[in-house]
């Protein structure tokens, strides 16, 4: 009698050592993917795209955000977000289309107002940037950026009172203490108050981060700064 030849036949959850799991069967990760909510999934993708901006990948960053934007077209956070790493990566006028929108979306989202006001800063338009922090500060008078970014537009302004003013509120929140006293600082330096300057100046150093993680984290560049303008304050005397 002739013997009728077995054959391998692929088992649907047979053991596939390459793949390191049984074969037609998801990993544990993609099962986790597939129960999370649509919205879970956007807070992932959101908290990633913010940390390659923070790496410097601000081509990878924009491409995040825009997947974001075609899942929700009405998110102003997505579009103010993008619009934030379009300014760091040079891309300004794309940048303001982005804030405009977002704006649009929510006129209540104060970070826009923010984002849009350093656009207006950068141009040289300081008058429309004070406008845009203000209505950002009447929205949430708790963001400190806009307090600092605010002090920062009337210190170019050579407003020194007012600028101070705003890095003193700014100090009241209780965050970003590094950067306040580094901005106050150096409005001190510019009125002449340089006693007041030099204290800033070493109370700054003591919070802001001598090395980061993150390839353009601006606490490190701000230290670098902060240096060296507290070496142009003391050369003289040395």
């Amino acid at each position: 009698m002739a013997l009728t030849k077995i054959t391998n036949v692929a088992h649907p959850h047979k053991w596939n050592p390459k793949q390191g799991r049984l074969g037609g069967l998801p990993t544990s990760k993609e099962a986790n993917k597939q129960s999370l909510t649509s919205a879970e999934q956007n807070a992932l993708m959101r908290r990633k795209a913010l940390t390659e901006a923070q790496h410097g990948n601000y081509t990878v960053s924009i491409a995040l955000f825009s997947h974001l934007i075609d899942r929700d077209p009405n998110s102003a956070k997505d579009y103010s977000n993008r619009g934030l790493v379009y300014f760091q990566d040079g891309q300004r006028q794309a940048a303001l289309a982005d804030y405009n929108r977002a704006i649009e979306l929510n006129p209540r989202l104060d970070s826009a107002y923010n984002n849009r006001a350093n656009y207006f800063a950068a141009q040289g338009q300081y008058l429309e940037a004070i406008l845009d922090y203000d209505i950002a500060l009447d929205l949430n008078p708790t963001n400190v950026r806009a307090w600092i970014n605010q002090g920062i537009t009337f210190r170019e302004l050579e407003m020194y009172e007012r600028a101070i003013e705003s890095f003193d509120l700014a100090l009241c929140l209780g965050r970003l203490e590094g950067h306040i006293y580094a901005e106050r600082g150096r409005t001190y330096h510019l009125r002449g108050d340089w006693n007041c300057a030099v204290a800033d100046y070493y109370r700054s150093l003591t919070e802001l981060p001598a090395v980061s993680m993150y390839a353009s984290d601006p606490s490190v560049r701000l230290r670098f700064q902060v240096e060296s303008w507290l070496d142009e304050l003391l050369s003289p005397l040395s």
